[in-house]
């Protein structure tokens, strides 16, 4: 047991560690000033304006960079989901994998835009080399870097800053940001035995028999799992995600993939302080978060040392619960991971989650419904201070104080954006598909599980296609045959087709609906005058308001979603310990 908690501890000591280093270094590239990667990349980046047409970097207002985005990822969208149509025909396909369902096709190109890489294909074979690298691969990078823009488009709005340039800030994420880490980290995974190859599955004996073969998939591995987890894609090369050898081989590479998630959204908080020169304040909400997220993992690291109750009655002692995990991970990395996968947005697994205990149910739901533990890439540290506006308005009205934050004043347009973000979106896109869905649980849902788990299976799949997050929690029927299967005869589901179209929705409505609600609050604060602190104004950074936020943050989370928890991972849990 203390060995667990001593690996969860040195792995969170870690990321404290990296923060103020890696959040000073962002603040540096996107304020445009001179980093050490500068003689190799200037002109780099100067070609690549040019391309594009951004010669002059001029800023832009919320409206046109969210057209920027929403134009962007049309055309980019429209190219994966050609080259995922067309892999039969296309090169580096060494298994001839035909193209897959036109409804898996949409789905997959929408997840990847997304930043989702929700998957309801196994990857090794529905997907060519081709699909896996040109298509999926190239997007990570896209997705995660325009989830980055707009973080920081917001940041300098709510620091009174222009917003910026959205293309320019999508290539300096890319190349300053994601590419120079990522080639690091791929040689570090490489190093610790995950491969790189363009060949094709390797073909063994099987043990058992000589006269029979086994095919073991390999390719391009290395350099797709470094920037998933980095860009916080979390699509996995491989069916079983990071749970497979050749994704995250041992403790080293999980470590990796572990800091990997969670350094971008942790850092970011701290090049707000930066930014609005009051690290002071950053290092308040970054402890506020680092609370909650300590008490997340907690919860769920203690649920599967204890075990499953049913299990330990037969067995007269307590077991850890590993149902669904890796021997090589064990129950403490097993449950950090899923905490932190949830929890920033990635969606990659080193284990399967629908084999959790319902505390883990409730700890991967919570950080999905909240999305700012620490939240997605860029997104979730706007997220964290709309929060924060909502938390300064509803102290001001209870104080008598005036709702300032950074010294601008909070009014009527920036509460609604804001509550609007919050409480509205995120629950539409989830509740809506998800009603349907349980009413009719043999026609569209395809529940393998009855009662909550089977309730929280269908609520954890919509949650995590909004929250743009893309784990899931298995067990539903939502993949369509392989090509290689229809090839043979298999037929196409209403299940797998439903739960395609269904989640499309609910990614489209959890990813662009709020990028332009943060944009245009970005915007609205950037044209306020500041105002003078006086004896009125409402300090946001102390303790005591740090404390009143992460309150609201708690309430207003469970206020929304606490029935569903309720009915679900909780529901699960009082079952479990009553003898169910």
């Amino acid at each position: 047991m203390l060995q667990g908690w001593i690996q969860i501890a040195l792995t969170l000591l870690i990321v404290v560690a990296i923060t103020p280093f890696f959040g000073r270094y962002m603040a540096r590239v996107y304020q445009e000033q001179r980093t050490f990667l500068d003689p190799i990349l200037n002109p780099v980046e100067q070609v690549l304006y040019s391309l594009v047409g951004v010669a002059t970097k001029e800023n832009m207002t919320g409206w046109q960079y969210a057209r920027a985005i929403l134009y962007s990822n049309v055309v980019m969208g429209l190219l994966i989901f050609f080259i995922i149509m067309s892999q039969g025909w296309l090169p580096l396909n060494p298994t001839t994998i035909g193209a897959p369902t036109w409804d898996t096709a949409l789905h997959t190109t929408i997840s990847f835009i997304t930043n989702t890489n929700q998957q309801h294909y196994s990857g090794e074979t529905y997907l060519s080399y081709a699909s896996q690298i040109w298509g999926l691969g190239y997007h990570m990078f896209a997705s995660a870097a325009t989830g980055l823009a707009v973080g920081i488009a917001f940041i300098r709005g709510l620091t009174g800053r222009p917003l910026g340039n959205f293309y320019v800030d999508l290539i300096r994420s890319i190349t300053r940001i994601l590419l120079p880490i990522c080639i690091v980290g791929g040689i570090a995974l490489m190093a610790a035995g995950v491969p790189e190859t363009l060949a094709g599955p390797v073909v063994f004996p099987t043990l058992e028999d000589s006269n029979i073969s086994q095919a073991i998939a390999r390719g391009p591995v290395a350099h797709f799992e470094i920037i998933k987890q980095l860009g916080e894609n979390g699509g996995g090369f491989f069916a079983i995600n990071s749970a497979h050898p050749f994704e995250n081989p041992n403790g080293f590479s999980n470590l990796i993939e572990i800091v990997a998630m969670i350094s971008i959204p942790t850092s970011l908080i701290y090049t707000y302080g930066l930014f609005a020169n009051n690290t002071k304040q950053a290092w308040l909400v970054y402890g506020m978060v680092a609370v909650i997220f300590i008490a997340f993992v907690i919860i769920n690291a203690i649920g599967e040392y204890n075990g499953n109750p049913a299990v330990n009655a037969l067995l007269l002692s307590t077991q850890p619960n590993l149902e669904g995990k890796e021997v090589r991970f064990g129950w403490a990395q097993s449950a950090l991971f899923a905490t932190v996968t949830t929890g920033t947005m990635t969606g990659a697994v080193n284990s399967m989650h629908d084999s959790f205990m319902p505390n883990g149910g409730f700890v991967t739901l919570s950080n999905m419904f909240l999305q700012i533990i620490w939240g997605g890439q860029g997104t979730g540290t706007a997220y964290l201070f709309a929060y924060l506006i909502l938390a300064v308005f509803a102290t001001g009205l209870m104080v008598g104080r005036t709702p300032e934050f950074l010294g601008r004043k909070i009014e009527k347009r920036e509460v609604v954006l804001a509550s609007f973000l919050i409480l509205l979106v995120h629950p539409i896109a989830i509740m809506i598909p998800a009603g349907i869905a349980l009413a009719f649980p043999e026609q569209l849902a395809g529940i393998s599980n009855p009662g909550f788990h089977g309730f929280a299976q269908v609520i954890y799949e919509y949650a995590s296609a909004a929250a743009n997050n893309g784990s899931g929690f298995e067990g539903l029927g939502d993949s369509q045959p392989s090509p290689l299967a229809i090839a043979a005869g298999a037929k196409t589901t209403a299940t797998a087709l439903w739960w395609n179209l269904s989640t499309c929705f609910s990614l489209l409505a959890g990813r662009y609906i709020p990028i332009i609600g943060l944009l245009l609050l970005a915007d609205s604060m950037s044209r306020k005058k500041q105002v003078p602190f006086n004896v009125g104004t409402l300090r946001t950074d102390t303790g005591l308001f740090t404390g009143v936020t992460a309150g609201v943050i708690l309430i207003l989370g469970a206020l929304t979603f606490f029935p569903v928890l309720a009915f679900g991972p909780i529901g699960e849990a009082f079952y479990l310990g009553h003898g169910g």
